[in-house]
């Protein structure tokens, strides 16, 4: 722990916060930093009761660029609020809050509404920039109870956790660092200087942090995985359950993958970390756990082959049924230590096979993993994986296509694959040749059917152009050019087709259809941040043709399973709800269900040389799986009722995590015998 970390004293410091509501002429610069570098910016200007905030990010060729206007009433709480710009990738944002005459009345991206209030309530913006979480700490502060239910709905907790001392001598500022709950799927951590002003949003990845401290990035990452890591830790040691004897599964029938069909009633006995039997349904085994499946499946554990890990994607993923994952792309000092802590079972997690991040320098660098300057330096990069233990390198958008051919055959020679996206002015066909063993992303893909020569995929034009699949021809000579590329050279294709649904065919104030099944369970910030237009629909006609667009994404998936070619079903999420999608996804493109769940189960497990130990359930394996009920090879849905998942032999109940994480559960664990001399295992 740093310097004045989780100290006393809080209670001192409310008072001041509350009176922070009164005017500072001065605006209050903040920096938005992504791998060292200032990618954006929010000003925040106080004038009495008036509040003004330019936010401005551009990071990785995308970033909002808002402007809000907040007036405060007497209690400090916004009677008015507007938000206009653009966000993340270029929609238009018109947002409006407003109190007066005991009526509350809002419109969003997300949703509108009418309510009486006797006061101004706290309403949770949409849109906006860092600064609300300056406005939230503040008013819960004046609860007792550090709670406050919001509009449109649910409810805020804080909590308090200490006191932290950035900088030196005249420099040094002592910010109160705050937990804020129930505004996303992870919770916020923000730090308030002693006037109540917002000093950092922070967290293990990004931080936002007063101009002039740019310098304490790393320092305030450090803290937020600290703090995070404790919570997880926790959390694990109450969810995870371990026992000192056998854990028998009755009356349940196995999915598996290899016939891909759903088997007769067997029962599975696991020990330790191990599958030891699977027989005929037999009667309970004396003294073992005993669980009964109810006439449920057991399917084996599915995996997210393009995830960005993180401390809490772990119990998402596990309460999904993801017990391995593909990580393509991370911050490399939190990825080694987080695979350690998983592993070891300290923090609860899938297991992670890693990609190392590879990036070339240009304006629209992603600030993650390597940069290198030099063809020489990129080798290196390749060389520093290999030594970790990585499996994979991943090349990204500014990369340079004409290192390519010399990284991939060092990372051949050293046992790496290679992934990633096309480069820039480059196509998939030039990156097959030059060594890729798999592409992410479906649209990467396509995009070497639709741009044209100069086009920058660098830019939101990498997700915008799939409209113009609208017209493609799945039979034409340059799609069928480079399927027989992938074919000849054993290319897979990583496909997350559901975060191309997301961004093509989410609309304003509507689930996604890839939601419906779980966002209405999820925290009221996230509900609201998922019913938006990603892509801009400027012209009449663009919202039919990102649909029909999305048709040929489905018809290109069924194109390449039905040519040979191996998918990866990845995400680029991090929940494990849409892994789900994912399958689904699959199903509708004309793959059968227990083919579905073949490529997702076994299939990953093929590609990644483990298929000895994983992948099925039997006998000599280790014991990754989940229960549903149903069966998901007849109705791929079922997978989304999950209740309970096994990882490495540790039992977890989705239930129990979901209540956990504020999130409402889908399905109840299944009963559990326990013998009454039966002892938890260590960290159990």
């Amino acid at each position: 722990m740093s310097q004045g970390r989780i100290a006393t004293g809080i209670a001192g410091t409310i008072a001041a916060l509350v009176m922070a509501a009164a005017a500072q002429a001065e605006p209050n610069r903040l920096s938005v930093l992504a791998g060292g570098e200032i990618v954006g910016e929010a000003a925040i200007s106080t004038h009495g009761d008036r509040v003004e905030i330019d936010y401005r990010v551009s990071n990785n060729g995308r970033g909002p660029k808002v402007k809000e206007e907040v007036t405060l009433g007497p209690d400090g709480l916004p009677v008015e609020w507007t938000v206009r710009g653009t966000s993340t990738f270029g929609s238009e944002i018109d947002e409006a809050f407003a109190w007066r005459d005991g009526i509350a009345t809002w419109r969003s991206q997300a949703d509108e509404g009418r309510v009486r209030a006797a006061s101004a309530p706290l309403y949770v913006v949409n849109d906006g920039s860092p600064w609300a979480l300056e406005l939230y700490v503040r008013k819960l502060l004046e609860d007792p109870d550090r709670r406050i239910d919001v509009l449109p709905g649910g409810a805020l907790r804080l909590e308090a956790l200490g006191d932290e001392v950035l900088g030196e001598g005249e420099q040094a500022v002592t910010g109160s660092v705050y937990r804020l709950n129930g505004l996303n799927l992870d919770p916020a951590y923000v730090m308030l200087d002693a006037e109540g002003r917002l000093f950092a949003d922070f967290t293990a990845k990004s931080v936002t942090v007063r101009a002039g401290y740019e310098r304490h990035e790393a320092t305030l990452k450090q803290l937020a995985a600290d703090l995070e890591t404790e919570r997880v830790r926790e959390l694990q040691q109450a969810l995870a359950h371990r026992f000192d004897r056998p854990v028998q599964f009755r009356n349940v029938r196995v999915f598996d993958p290899v016939a891909a069909r759903t088997g007769p009633p067997v029962s599975v006995v696991v020990y330790d970390d191990e599958v030891v039997m699977v027989s005929p349904d037999a009667d309970p085994i004396p003294g073992a756990v005993v669980v009964d499946g109810e006439g449920g499946t057991l399917v084996p554990g599915l995996h997210d082959m393009h995830s960005h890990s993180g401390l809490t994607t772990g119990l998402y993923y596990l309460a999904a049924g993801v017990t391995s994952v593909r990580d393509m792309g991370n911050d490399n000092d939190v990825l080694l230590p987080l695979k350690r802590r998983i592993d070891s079972g300290e923090l609860p997690g899938p297991r992670i096979v890693p990609a190392g991040f590879i990036e070339g320098r240009s304006p629209h660098s992603a600030r993650n993993g390597v940069i290198p300057e030099t063809v020489e330096e990129a080798l290196e990069a390749v060389r520093w994986y290999a030594r970790h233990g990585y499996r994979q390198v991943k090349l990204y958008n500014s990369m340079n296509p004409e290192w390519v051919p010399a990284i991939a055959a060092e990372a051949h020679r050293l046992g790496l694959g290679v992934s990633g996206h096309v480069p820039a002015f480059t196509s998939p066909d030039e990156m097959i040749l030059a060594g890729y063993d798999d592409i992410a992303h479906i649209n990467q893909l396509m995009l070497g059917w639709l741009i044209e020569p100069g086009e920058d995929t660098r830019t939101p034009l990498r997700l915008t152009a799939m409209a113009r699949a609208a017209g493609l021809d799945l039979d034409g000579a340059k799609v069928r050019r480079t399927v027989e590329l992938m074919r000849e050279h054993g290319v897979a294709q990583d496909t997350t087709a559901v975060i191309l649904e997301r961004l093509m065919l989410s609309r304003a104030r509507e689930i996604p259809p890839g939601a419906v099944d779980y966002l209405e369970h999820l925290p009221i910030g996230y509900q609201r941040y998922r019913k938006r237009t990603y892509v801009p629909l400027e012209a009449e006609g663009q919202d039919a043709e990102y649909r029909k667009a999305f048709e040929t994404l489905l018809g290109t998936l069924r194109l390449l399973h039905e040519s040979g070619i191996r998918l990866l079903p990845g995400t680029d999420d991090r929940t494990g709800f849409t892994v789900h999608r994912e399958l689904e996804l699959y199903v509708m493109a004309g793959i059968p269900a227990g083919e579905a769940l073949r490529l997702a189960t076994l299939g990953c497990e093929t590609y990644f040389g483990r298929d000895h130990l994983l992948g099925t359930i039997e006998r000599g394996k280790l014991a990754d799986f989940f229960l549903v009920e149903g069966d998901p090879a007849a109705d791929i849905r079922a997978i989304k009722r999950i209740r309970m998942v096994v990882k490495g032999g540790t039992i977890y109940y989705p239930s129990e995590i979901y209540r956990a994480l504020d999130i409402e559960p889908f399905a109840a664990p299944p009963p559990v015998t326990v013998p009454e001399d039966a002892r938890a295992a260590a960290g159990g």
